[in-house]
């Protein structure tokens, strides 16, 4: 057994949706330290060609695609932008995601349907748009779709952010209808659920990660490496027999919430 074959991800096309920054990034980052062709998208083109320049280094390549995903239109949009380029696809990332705050008695329509539509509805039809590239990977070896859910898909935060904690359960449930879907089809899918990475969705981990690692039994908060390794588990080899599992990074918040 070779270790490294295990985990490498050369010669396979990755695709990370909100890879311009936060966990996007670090997948998108460990993807590209693993061999991977990584495209990555975001709503905005400058920070998504940014990225993709800095990603760029050691001849590695990573390629910006800025699409907005948010709607079914965006969704096309991007599957025109990579089809032009690639016939197949190794690895979909199903990163893009938007929260919303707001009181019981005031929380608003446009909080619920922008928070869903992106995080519950935009994971669905993007894979169901990229299928065929899917597919034709997956006739050479195990094809991944790794959705992007969160620990609050799980248990409860203090935090009134109900359509963000509905949206992700839906997806890890999503994760697991899809699973048995795919998995004849040679393609494994898969979720992560990350706690606290700091992040522009997470400011308070950003801003004040020392306080928030206090709540967390690993007292710190995540690292890009954490994410990057769960992702290139996920993603390689080693991940192939993987299938609707979610896997969490947290250090051990979920367990500590009860």
């Amino acid at each position: 057994m070779n270790i490294d074959d295990l985990f490498s991800l050369k010669g396979r096309v990755a695709l990370v949706t909100g890879g311009s920054r936060g966990i996007g990034r670090m997948i998108a980052a460990g993807f590209v330290a693993q061999g991977a062709t990584v495209y990555i998208s975001s709503r905005k083109a400058a920070d998504c060609d940014a990225a993709a320049k800095e990603l760029s280094v050691g001849g590695a390549e990573c390629i910006s695609l800025p699409a907005n995903v948010a709607t079914l239109d965006g969704v096309k949009g991007l599957v025109e932008a990579y089809t032009a380029r690639e016939q197949t696809l190794d690895i979909l990332v199903n990163n893009a995601g938007a929260a919303w705050g707001e009181a019981f008695d005031t929380f608003s329509e446009n909080g619920w349907d922008k928070v869903v539509d992106l995080n519950l509805k935009t994971p669905f039809f993007l894979t169901q748009a990229l299928i065929a590239p899917l597919r034709a990977a997956a006739k050479k070896q195990v094809a991944k779709v790794i959705n992007i859910a969160s620990i609050d898909g799980i248990s409860i935060n203090p935090q009134e952010t109900y359509s963000y904690a509905a949206s992700k359960a839906g997806l890890i449930q999503l994760t697991r209808r899809m699973a048995l879907t795919l998995a004849p089809e040679n393609i494994a899918v898969s979720a992560i659920a990350p706690g606290a990475f700091a992040s522009e969705m997470n400011r308070v981990a950003r801003d004040h990660g020392d306080e928030v690692a206090q709540r967390i039994p690993a007292r710190r908060i995540g690292r890009d490496e954490d994410m990057a390794g769960a992702a290139i588990y996920l993603a390689s080899r080693a991940g192939d027999y993987v299938v609707g599992s979610t896997l969490v990074v947290d250090g051990g918040v979920t367990h500590a919430r009860g």
